[in-house]
Formats: C-alpha cells, structure tokens, sequence
C-alpha cells in the first residue's frame, strides 16, 4: 500500500503527513510505515478510502496501522474480507477475535498552528490533574463509542453484535490517546482510572479507587467499566501510548536522542547479587557521555520493583513492535477473551480480581513504560 502518495488536494492533507513527507531526514520512517500495511489491500472497497483518511486524520489511521502489525506478530491470520469491526483475527488454534480501534484526539489537531512551538509550550504548562482528568474523560468517551456501535444505539443498523463472524466471539477495542501533545507521558494512569477506577499511585495521585469525575458542564463520566457488569459486551481492551510516530522513528534507526523508561521487578536475593543495597531509593548514574540512567528501586516483602529512566542516543535504544503494549482484560465480560491469546514477554497483562476488587498488572522486568524519541514532533 502506497500511503505517501498524495490523494488528496495539499491543502487538505494533514499537518504531520506533510511535515514527513517534506522533511527527507523522515523519508526512512516511510518503508516502516508502510511495511505495516501488509495485507491492508486485502480490503479492495476500502484500500482508497484508507489511504485518504490516513492522509487527512493521519493519527487514527496510524493506530490501525501499528496494530495490523502487531496482530501479525502476535501470530493471528487477519481476514480482510470483513470490514467490521476494524480486524477480523483468527489464531492457529481456530479461535477468533474482532478488534476495533479508536484513538481519542484533539480538537485541533487538524490546525497547522496545533504543531507550533506555541501549543506545545502551553500544553508542557497544563496542570497535571488538568491533564490527567482531561485524558480520562476523552478515553472513556472513545470506549462508549464503541461499545454503542457494537450494541447498536439510536436505531443503528447493523451493530456488531448482530454480523455472523462477530457473534459468540470476544469484542476487543484497541484504543491510543492522541489528544494532547504530551498524550505519551500519560503511561497507563488515566485507562487505569477508566477500566479498573483505580488512581495512580504517589506522586502523580493518591492510590485510592475513583469511581467517576465530572467534566466542566457538571456531567458525570463513570469509572472503572471493568469492575462490573456495565460493559459486559467488551471482552477486552488493548491500550498504548508508544504505537505512534516514534515507533517508526525506533524501527527506522534515526539519529535522535531517547528517553525511555522501563518497569524494573526481581526478588530480592536477585537485586542484592546484580545492584546491591545502595540501588534501594533514587539513583542517577552515567553511563557514559550523554548516556545516563535514573532509577528507583522500593523494597515491597520478597520483591524489589521500580523504574529505569533512559536518556540516551537511539543508537543505544532496542525496542520491539509490541513493547509498551497493555492489555486489560474484562472479568465481567459476556464473553471473555483467553489470555494465552496475546501474550508476549514484552506486553502488559492487566486484570481486575472480583473477590479482593483489586487491579492485577503482570508486567515483566524491563517491559517498556514509556518512549520519547526528540525529533521535531515524534
């Protein structure tokens, strides 16, 4: 699929799609993008339209296109003979799964003055729980989307529930934020609050369960979806904040400079023979010239968890397709997804217990957290 070649009016196209294809240092993240379109022209009534929305959306279109190939390299076969939901996936052992993908995004995101140095610095002085509530509220909004579409609200035609291939098998939406400038550093704390009404822990929150807040207008968002049966019709949801731009940029080896940071775990007889003591707390060390690793190590019982923070030439940088991806599953659903089906070393397994009402996450040492890659706009 050629998706760089303009098929609609310049004017039109959308400010990122013509910052990439103007700027020849993006031109390797062209073949990248492009290589995760394999199969997309399976859908022939729609290869056209696909191109153009990616040329006019740009971030939407993206998101489908990280997760087609995600979804290969999880090892599903996509039939793309089925239009809806967005991907019709069949594992090797003949189970089935339908995806749909949606990305929540800025109202101006279309405005040209939106990529000015002006909008990002008014986006970098947002008040944190401004910005967290504001990124809750906008996800939460793309889920009941979705999950309307699927039951079929306002005499729809056709809801998802009732297409053949779609009945009897889990429903998965795949959501991505995109509505604000700082979307990536937002990590998992508002899908979080969104799918298990839980608040991040110190120092970006309290810790404590949330169970909905209110927008400017005094309206009510509800929290925690998955913590009953309000959602019973979404078997799961698949989240990221690092299947964007600077996936390519990674896969396409730019020159750049990366801060990355990644989910540190292991016991303690571990940690004492590979870090030692003096790790425990906040430690910074340089590597070398302009590499330098900040961390947190905290003692919880048998285990010592924390963080690595990365700032450091992409040269030094590996990462895989699927790394930073999140995966929640829903303990309420009608029909639940198997969790064997996603599963990677690199990706987050996020559950609810229904007897302790508290959220699992089984994230493995060094699973990718968050990644910015300091280019122009990646």
């Amino acid at each position: 699929m050629e998706l760089f070649r303009p098929a609609v009016k310049e004017e039109r196209l959308h400010p990122l799609f013509k910052r990439i294809v103007s700027t020849k240092a993006y031109e390797p993240t062209i073949d990248v993008i492009n290589s995760w379109s394999t199969g997309l022209m399976g859908r022939k009534k729609e290869s056209k339209k696909f191109i153009q929305d990616f040329q006019l959306s740009f971030n939407s279109s993206l998101w489908e296109l990280y997760l087609n190939k995600a979804f290969v390299d999880f090892g599903f076969s996509i039939d793309y003979s089925k239009e809806s939901p967005d991907f019709n996936l069949r594992h090797s052992s003949g189970r089935i799964v339908n995806v749909e993908a949606v990305t929540s995004n800025n109202k101006d995101n279309l405005k040209p003055e939106y990529y000015l140095n002006e909008s990002l610095r008014l986006s970098s002085m947002q008040n944190n729980d401004e910005f967290l509530d504001e990124s809750t509220i906008k996800l939460a909004g793309k889920l009941k989307d979705k999950r309307d579409l699927f039951i079929g609200t306002n005499n729809k035609k056709h809801p998802y529930h009732s297409l053949e291939h779609v009945k009897g098998n889990p429903f998965v939406i795949a959501v991505a934020p995109f509505d604000n400038h700082l979307s990536y550093s937002q990590n998992n704390m508002a899908i979080n609050r969104v799918l298990y009404g839980i608040n991040p822990p110190p120092p970006m929150g309290d810790g404590q369960k949330i169970s909905y807040i209110s927008k400017d207008n005094g309206q009510k968002v509800e929290l925690g979806i998955f913590t009953n049966t309000s959602y019973k019709e979404v078997s799961a949801v698949i989240f990221s904040t690092t299947g964007m731009f600077g996936k390519a940029v990674v896969q396409a080896g730019l020159e750049n400079i990366v801060r990355a940071t990644r989910y540190r775990q292991m016991d303690v007889d571990e940690f004492m023979a590979k870090e030692g003591a003096n790790m425990l707390g906040i430690t910074h060390r340089t590597v070398k010239p302009g590499y330098d690793v900040f961390s947190m190590r905290i003692l919880s019982g048998d285990f010592v968890f924390g963080s690595d923070m990365y700032l450091y030439p992409s040269n030094e940088h590996k990462e895989s397709h699927l790394d930073g991806l999140h995966i929640y599953y829903n303990p309420y659903a009608s029909v639940p997804l198997d969790k064997e089906l996603f599963s990677a070393y690199e990706v987050t397994q996020n559950d609810f217990d229904i007897s302790t009402r508290e959220m699992i996450a089984n994230h493995n040492d060094g699973s990718l957290v968050s990644r910015q890659t300091f280019t122009s706009f990646a």
